[in-house]
């Protein structure tokens, strides 16, 4: 198993907890948030120094929209930031944050994070970035601040029956890893996904898909083809958007199968690729530049304003006058104005299934 993790789909776990006695409240009191730099509002920077491709996560230009960097991947705010926000709740805090109240729940997710172990990914020879902290140990941090704040089992039934986790998105970056590495697509549709149900407590589940990675400057630049017939109609690459689809298409199987044997917790399915998707054909009428879609805002110039060896913060890269008119931060990461509009679909548009569910959350 250990020799195929590198041309396998990327594990995701799944959070799911026992169902508890005592019934939920109509209403989301906290938030647990594990995944990667799209759910990250601040862990890696505090848990060292960043490098490789988040080297300046920590200083300008990232955090310019918020008039401060806050270890955030983009110039301002991200999903969870805006989940929270429509649940009336001040903006989740990074688990390693000292002095934190964690009043609205606890952030896991670190830039960088795989959803497969380290050692795992380094027995098949995918290199990982020295800080990269996998799934297993953001869930270990979760379980390590539960025996902190819980005076007891019912006393941590009761905090978790009111609370919504948000899992992931996670797996991108276990792709991200062997792709940039040279591995081939279709070595890595050979494997089905592995899952891990985790019993831990939770009741409410939200777990997002996979971008369409084949519209993302990084891939569009790394990857580029003279070849017409590898892009779309919108100018992505097929191959490796069908691949995203491929990865989804088996999460949600297995969503199935867990919703099957676990009828009283609401798992929601979002759909972040349906979501970006829906953000390239709304565009215009977004605001979005229609020259920039896949333009990175900040870089250091070329086609798609991306460079693996001179990402955005570095000496030579430079800013676009504004943000909020581009979908793409970095090449990797989108603008705060892009996760924005995605959250709203996601909440609003029908792009978080079954509907019932993502009324219930975000009505109470």
């Amino acid at each position: 198993m250990a020799a195929a993790a590198a041309t396998a789909l990327a594990a995701v776990l799944l959070l799911l907890v026992l169902a508890t006695t005592a019934e939920a409240a109509c209403s989301v009191s906290a938030i647990y948030s594990f995944g990667d730099s799209i759910a990250d509002t601040g862990n890696l920077l505090r848990e060292g120094p960043a490098v490789g491709a988040f080297a300046s996560i920590g200083t300008y230009p990232y955090g310019q929209t918020l008039r401060r960097p806050t270890g955030r991947c983009s110039d301002g705010l991200l999903i969870i930031d805006y989940f929270a926000m429509a649940l009336n709740l001040s903006l989740v805090s990074p688990y390693l944050e000292k002095g934190a109240r964690f009043e609205s729940g606890v952030n896991f997710a670190v830039a960088g994070a795989t959803a497969l172990d380290r050692s795992y990914l380094l027995q098949s020879g995918v290199v990982m970035p020295p800080a990269s902290v996998p799934l297993s140990s953001q869930l270990d941090w979760f379980r390590s601040h539960l025996n902190s704040t819980c005076s007891s089992h019912q006393d941590c039934a009761k905090k978790l029956s009111g609370a919504l986790f948000l899992v992931g998105e996670i797996g991108g970056n276990d792709y991200n890893y062997a792709f940039f590495q040279g591995r081939s697509i279709e070595s890595m549709k050979t494997y089905v996904p592995q899952v891990e149900v985790i019993e831990l407590g939770a009741t409410k589940i939200v777990i997002p898909g996979n971008f369409p990675i084949g519209c993302s400057p990084s891939y569009l630049s790394l990857f580029s083809t003279a070849i017409s017939g590898d892009y779309d109609d919108r100018g992505c690459l097929k191959s490796y958007n069908s691949f995203a689809m491929y990865h989804n298409d088996q999460l949600r199987a297995a969503i199935d199968d867990l919703r099957k044997v676990n009828s009283d917790v609401s798992i929601v399915y979002a759909d972040y690729y349906g979501a970006f998707m829906h953000l390239l054909q709304k565009a215009d009428l977004l605001g979005f530049e229609e020259g920039s879609l896949f333009k990175a805002c900040c870089g250091a110039g070329g086609k798609y304003n991306f460079d693996m060896n001179l990402m955005c913060g570095a000496v030579g890269t430079n800013v676009c006058e504004d943000p909020a008119r581009h979908i793409s931060w970095d090449g990797i990461h989108l603008t705060q104005q892009a996760y924005k509009a995605m959250a709203l679909s996601l909440i609003m548009e029908g792009f978080a299934q079954p509907a019932d569910i993502v009324q219930n959350i975000w009505s109470c």
